[in-house]
């Protein structure tokens, strides 16, 4: 986490997610539900991870599609919600506490995975993170990605307030240079995601295939 932002970033998103409400919604993020399956081929009993999944809206609708999925996040109080939701919901997911940057990464593991608002990194950090979803997936593996662009500083209705935590389509393409892209959408919505997410937002979403 970039010390601008906060010192302590595991009490800060614990704090963050304490209240009852949800703090994006518990609805899927739309990029996602509309790219998992369409876009990535995504399919019923194959194993992705959700990146950084706070309150397990993203997990628990994967879940749902009949996918095995892991989850985790830097927040403990996230994950124990996330984990309510999904009971709640009847679904299964192998949630975990941890640091993108202390993570174990496995190899070549995963079908497919989610980043979806992951924007907590700094350049360095997320140099080490975008590295590690490559490294993760497996060939023919896709990862399927959302973030805010430079514009949303303009929105202010969403995402850290700092140009070099947001996204451009060609730090993506570089950055993901070995992905067979699949989807590229530099775009503007409004979202609707709790009040984490809310207004008039610039967007970027991708899709890509490993090789």
């Amino acid at each position: 986490m970039n010390t601008r932002t906060f010192d302590d970033p595991a009490g800060t998103w614990n704090r963050r997610f304490a209240n009852a409400d949800f703090l994006f919604g518990t609805a899927p993020n739309r990029w996602l539900e509309r790219h998992a399956c369409a876009t990535a081929g995504w399919r019923a009993g194959q194993r992705v991870l959700s990146v950084a999944d706070g309150e397990g809206r993203n997990s628990a609708w994967l879940a749902a599609q009949g996918l095995e999925v892991d989850a985790f996040d830097l927040a403990e109080v996230g994950v124990a919600k996330a984990r309510a939701l999904a009971a709640g919901r009847g679904v299964h997911v192998n949630y975990a506490v941890g640091d993108v940057d202390r993570l174990i990464w496995p190899s070549a593991l995963y079908d497919g995975v989610a980043a979806i608002f992951v924007q907590f990194a700094d350049p360095a950090m997320r140099a080490r993170l975008f590295a590690n979803l490559g490294r993760c997936l497996k060939p023919g593996g896709t990862l399927v990605l959302q973030g805010y662009t430079p514009k949303q500083l303009e929105y202010r209705t969403g995402g850290p307030p700092f140009a070099d935590h947001l996204y451009t389509p060609a730090m993506l393409r570089e950055a993901f240079a070995a992905l067979e892209i699949l989807a590229l959408d530099e775009y503007e919505d409004d979202l609707a995601e709790g009040q984490g997410h809310c207004g008039r937002s610039a967007l970027v979403g991708f899709v890509a295939r490993k090789r």
